[in-house]
């Protein structure tokens, strides 16, 4: 139970605070002199990294942080959807002689698939955002040529470089782009589906 408890809120916290937040974590835990995972390094002889200001750790790190910060919240999502699934059809399932894997494929899949579209469907929309927050709180000059996405590079030049037509052109296409997908995803979803699945 507490090892339970401990993965838990390893998993679950991270979600509920900000990129602010964990931007501050991130750069204690990482820095190269005195972070934790650079004494592990160095401790066992490695040389220290400096991942946040280093082209070749960056994107790696980005990934990482962004897999953790919001693993919980999926799972939440999920293990909801999974027990929405009857216990009678795993029962029938082997009695039939499905194996887990099968049970797995034939049951908790098909389960899980209005859940899977919706989510799908609803992270589309986000595709071209890829982590503004995340990615403006952590990076730096030294990792623009890695780091700068849609989001961050139109900030730098509308409001750094006062460039404001550039700005809002580049967000009303982004915006376009976003809504074609989401309506795109929402119809190959329909017609994949047996059971409507989408979200209109």
């Amino acid at each position: 139970m507490k090892f339970k408890r401990t993965v838990q809120t390893i998993t679950y916290l991270p979600h509920f605070f900000s990129w602010v937040v964990i931007s501050g974590l991130l750069a204690v835990f990482l820095a190269p002199t005195d972070g934790i995972l650079n004494k592990i390094i160095t401790f066992f002889g490695g040389e220290s990294i400096y991942f946040l200001a280093d082209k070749n750790w960056f994107v790696a790190t980005i990934v990482v942080s962004d897999i953790w910060k919001e693993i919980g919240w999926g799972s939440i999502v999920y293990l909801a959807a999974l027990t929405s699934i009857s216990p009678d059809l795993y029962e029938a399932a082997v009695i039939d002689g499905a194996g887990k894997f099968q049970r797995i494929i034939h049951v908790t899949l098909p389960g899980l698939m209005p859940t899977i579209s919706v989510m799908f469907i609803l992270k589309l929309g986000h595709v071209l955002d890829a982590g503004f927050d995340q990615i403006f709180n952590m990076y730096n000059a030294a990792v623009y040529d890695v780091a700068d996405i849609i989001d961050t590079y139109t900030y730098r030049m509308g409001i750094g470089s006062f460039e404001y037509s550039f700005a809002t052109a580049a967000s009303l296409f982004k915006a376009i782009i976003a809504a074609a997908m989401i309506i795109g995803g929402n119809w190959i979803t329909k017609k994949m589906s047996d059971n409507e699945a989408g979200i209109f």
